[in-house]
């Protein structure tokens, strides 16, 4: 990590941090850990945490709680949220299904997974986070009408996806099909990458029922 990192990660996690351990389930309490009651979007693998500053910052009446693995880039969040002033945004480290698994049903107002890890061989196919089962757990979390958004620049996975949201019962498709790319999503470097590579990027939108 840069200096800055550290020194963010440091002196801000206190503030903003919250671990997911291992083991038994924890639950999360919504209102104490933002210190207000608001709609929350949850952020599963929030990356360098660019995306969720810029969107947090411009839709302050919700927070956000982002939930990542990679230090740095939970490091490079927290320095994000202390530049822009950002009271909206939690920082959270440790596995997203467990974090999930701690929330109340029907507590959330969104959730966001953005360019997950793809999987590509068949082998690994179970260790993708949009899957049945964990589809399953994160609609319970939202509120009837709360959304579902994912995206990904690889094809298979996109129509995996596509398929594994169409069969949940409680899942209705926003657009009917793959939605167009929405303003409130900002364009990151790796989504930059993926177009200059070729690689289309593909948005889905569900809300529950």
């Amino acid at each position: 990590m840069s200096d800055r990192q550290t020194d963010a990660l440091g002196r801000l996690w206190p503030a903003y941090g919250l671990n997911v351990p291992d083991g038994p389930v924890v639950p999360v309490d919504l209102p104490d850990l933002f210190g207000r009651r608001a709609p929350v979007v949850l952020e599963i693998g929030s990356g360098m945490g660019d995306s969720t500053a810029a969107m947090a910052a411009a839709d302050p009446d919700r927070d956000y709680l982002a939930v990542e693995v990679h230090t740095p880039g939970i490091a490079n969040l927290l320095d994000l949220v202390e530049r822009g002033g950002l009271r909206n945004v939690r920082v959270a480290e440790g596995d997203a299904l467990s974090l999930v698994s701690g929330l109340p049903e029907g507590v959330l107002d969104a959730v966001h997974v953005f360019f997950p890890d793809p999987w590509p061989k068949t082998r690994h196919h179970k260790r993708r986070i949009i899957q049945p089962a964990h589809v399953a757990l994160l609609r319970s979390r939202l509120r009837s009408g709360g959304t579902l958004h994912c995206a990904t620049d690889w094809a298979e996975y996109a129509e995996a996806m596509r398929e594994t949201l169409d069969a949940d019962p409680e899942l209705v498709d926003a657009y009917g099909g793959f939605a167009p790319r929405p303003a409130h999503r900002p364009v990151t470097k790796f989504e930059r990458r993926a177009i200059t590579a070729g690689r289309p990027v593909a948005d889905l939108i569900y809300r529950r029922r």
